[in-house]
């Protein structure tokens, strides 16, 4: 979005792409600042966050393409694509016609219900809700309106109980399964267990991403169509960020017996090509382990993923190392996913405090 280039010492040239112009062509600012890098920084922020040219009279459709062109390059390949559904359902309903300087907060609550009628369920509405109030922000900083109604409309609050996560003797009656047929799916539930790994990201381990037991996750597989077949290629993380995860010495070991089997066969340790494994391999590994193991059909894949998360909470284990650990872009969505094992630690905490003083009482 941003180049800052230090011409001379204390002088630093910054050229800002704004969007494009009727004939489609890029428009960029160009700007010369005095002082350190950081100060250069938050002026490229500044021209960043300016609107394009003729920003009046835009539609809701409008404001979407504009945000999604904004933040496409710094989405992963997953929230990409995420985004880009959400955008075509909220471009199909006549809520994208609208002016966004008139669009109201009874006209979204209409579009709600509109949904609702369509029989489009609760989730569905709330990621395209979260959408076009992201969008909207944007239009806010921009200054294309003046407050974002998306934020100050309602949505059905549905009471749903606590997720359930997997037990520890169901996770290892699965990993155990896996070992019968492969000792690499083993290992491949056993890192989404330990580790809290995607599907994504462990087809995207190679063998030297483990050093002296330390995991690093920097990127992930993504499958994109060929001619024949997928190919496979590597894509950032879904939250586009880097993590290094320690590892057990058992999973280290495992680790160091595949690779003395394997590593000839593909730098990649899941794969038996010279690319990253295909994702839906990974899935394929848990289908079949679950199966063998005989434990209860409804788990999932991602459910080792949040066992691993729910089992750090209510340990006692500080939010912001789980968040790391999962690759959370911050711990508030760790404390807002798993507010009910926050909640289930508190209440240890209560009861193991209340024990301390009855027994200093006695």
């Amino acid at each position: 979005m941003a180049s800052i280039r230090l011409r001379k010492p204390g002088v630093w040239e910054i050229r800002v792409f704004t969007g494009r112009d009727d004939a489609g062509r890029p428009t960029q600012v160009s700007k010369t600042v005095r002082g350190t890098k950081r100060d250069a920084q938050r002026m490229a922020a500044t021209l960043e966050s300016r609107p394009p040219s003729n920003a009046c009279g835009r539609t809701v459709a409008e404001v979407l393409a504009a945000w999604r062109e904004v933040n496409d390059p710094v989405w992963a390949e997953t929230s990409r694509r995420d985004y880009a559904s959400r955008i075509a359902r909220v471009l199909d309903d006549p809520i994208a016609s609208m002016n966004v300087a008139r669009l109201g907060v009874a006209d979204v609550e209409r579009w709600h219900a509109r949904l609702r009628q369509a029989g489009v369920g609760e989730a569905a509405i709330r990621g395209r809700h979260a959408t076009l109030r992201a969008a909207l922000a944007q239009a806010v900083r921009w200054g294309w309106v003046g407050v974002n109604v998306a934020s100050q409309s309602r949505l059905r609050q549905s009471k749903r109980a606590p997720r359930e996560a997997m037990s520890a003797a169901d996770v290892r009656a699965v990993i155990e399964a896996a070992r019968g047929f492969d000792p690499a799916a083993a290992l491949a539930l056993r890192l989404a267990a330990v580790a809290g790994l995607r599907r994504a990201e462990l087809a995207a381990l190679r063998w030297d991403d483990l050093d002296r037991g330390r995991l690093r996750v920097d990127r992930s597989a993504c499958a994109v169509r060929g001619d024949d077949e997928p190919i496979v290629v590597d894509a950032p993380t879904k939250t586009a960020n880097r993590r290094v995860i320690q590892l057990d010495q058992r999973t280290v070991t495992e680790s160091k017996r595949l690779h003395d089997q394997r590593a000839q066969v593909s730098p990649y340790m899941f794969s038996l090509t010279t690319g990253p494994a295909n994702p839906d391999r990974i899935g394929w590994w848990w289908q079949r382990a679950r199966e063998h193991s005989g434990i209860d059909q409804r788990w999932r894949l991602h459910d080792l993923r949040h066992w691993t998360a729910t089992t750090a909470i209510t340990s006692g284990h500080d939010v912001r190392t789980v968040a790391g650990r999962l690759g959370h872009a911050n711990p508030a969505m760790t404390l807002r996913v798993y507010a009910h094992a926050v909640e289930g630690a508190d209440q240890a905490l209560a009861a193991a405090l209340g024990s301390m003083l009855d027994d200093v009482g006695t």
